[in-house]
C-alpha cells in the first residue's frame, strides 16, 4: 500500500529530476514499482522505501528509482507511417548530400533506434549513416546497448529485415534476438535528460521525438521543442508521436503531415 504522503514525495522528486509530472491515475503503477524496488532492498512496505529514500539522500537509488518509473515497453516499426515516410526522403535524397544523420530523442530500450538502422541499413548499406539514442533512463541506454530483445517485440518487423539484420537466440537466449554487429556499429546510445541542457550531439536530418511529450504540461512540451529543433538541419523532419499534439504552443514549426513538422 502506497500512502498518499509517499506518493506525494516520490512524484514530487520525479517531477523535480525528470520534468514529468505523474498524476493520481498514474498511482498504481508508481505502487507496483516501488514494491519492486523495496523488495530488492530487503524492506517490507514502499512506505518504508519512501521515507528511507528521502532520509538518506540516496543519489544511485534515486536513479535506480527514475529508471523504474520512466520504463516503457516498446516494439520495433511502431507508428509505420514515419518509417515509410522517412524511406521516401532517403530515397529522393541526392547522393552528395553526406552522411544522413537521425536522433531518436527518447529512444527507451531501442527498438525505435534499431527500426530506423533497418530502413537505412536497407538502403545505404552500412555506411552513409548514423543513428543516436538518447534517454533520460540509464537502465534503457544500457539495455539499448546489448541489443537483445525478446521475439515478441519485432512481431511488425518484416521478415526479410529479421533474416538480413537479427540474430536468432540459442539456448539460454531462445525466444529472443540481437540486432547484429554490421547494424550497431553505426548506432550509438546516450543519456540525456530533454528538460536540461542536451549533450553535444550534433545537426539531425530527422528527429524521432515520439511518444515523451505526452507526459509534459503545454509549457513543459513548448520547451522540450525549442530545445531540440537546433538539432534539426534546415529541411529537416520532426517525428512526434500520434497522440501527442504540438499545435497551439506558439512554435516555430509547420505540420507537413499528422505529427510531421519541419521548421516554419
Amino acid at each position: 500500500m502506497l500512502s498518499q504522503k509517499s506518493f506525494e514525495a516520490v512524484t514530487s522528486m520525479f517531477h523535480k529530476v525528470s520534468g514529468i509530472q505523474l498524476t493520481d491515475a498514474k498511482r498504481a503503477l508508481v505502487a507496483g514499482r516501488l514494491q519492486k524496488l523495496a523488495q530488492a532492498r530487503g524492506l517490507s512496505s514502499v512506505d518504508q522505501y519512501v521515507e528511507q529514500l528521502m532520509r538518506d539522500n540516496d543519489t544511485e537509488e534515486m536513479v535506480r528509482l527514475v529508471d523504474k518509473l520512466t520504463t516503457n515497453e516498446t516494439y520495433f516499426f511502431r507508428e509505420p507511417q514515419h518509417f515509410e515516410r522517412m524511406k521516401s526522403v532517403i530515397e529522393k535524397r541526392p547522393a552528395s548530400a553526406g552522411e544522413f544523420r537521425v536522433w531518436s530523442a527518447a529512444s527507451s530500450s531501442g527498438e525505435e533506434a534499431y527500426s530506423i538502422a533497418m530502413v537505412l541499413g536497407n538502403h545505404y548499406g552500412t555506411r552513409g549513416w548514423k543513428i543516436v539514442g538518447t534517454d533520460l533512463s540509464t537502465a534503457m541506454v544500457d539495455t539499448a546497448r546489448r541489443a537483445v530483445y525478446p521475439m515478441e517485440r519485432a512481431r511488425q518487423t518484416a521478415q526479410a529485415d529479421l533474416k538480413r539484420w537479427c540474430l536468432k537466440g540459442q539456448g539460454d537466449n531462445a525466444g529472443k534476438l540481437m540486432i547484429s554487429p554490421e547494424l550497431r556499429q553505426n548506432v550509438s546510445f546516450e543519456n540525456a535528460n530533454l528538460m536540461r541542457q542536451l549533450p553535444e550531439i550534433g545537426m539531425f536530418d530527422i528527429i524521432f521525438l515520439r511518444n515523451v511529450l505526452i507526459y509534459f504540461e503545454p509549457p513543459a512540451k513548448a520547451e522540450i521543442v525549442r530545445r531540440v529543433l537546433p538539432k534539426l538541419k534546415p529541411g529537416g523532419l520532426l517525428f512526434t508521436g500520434h497522440a501527442e499534439s504540438i499545435a497551439n504552443l506558439g512554435l516555430p514549426v509547420t505540420s507537413l503531415a499528422p505529427a510531421v513538422y519541419t521548421h516554419a
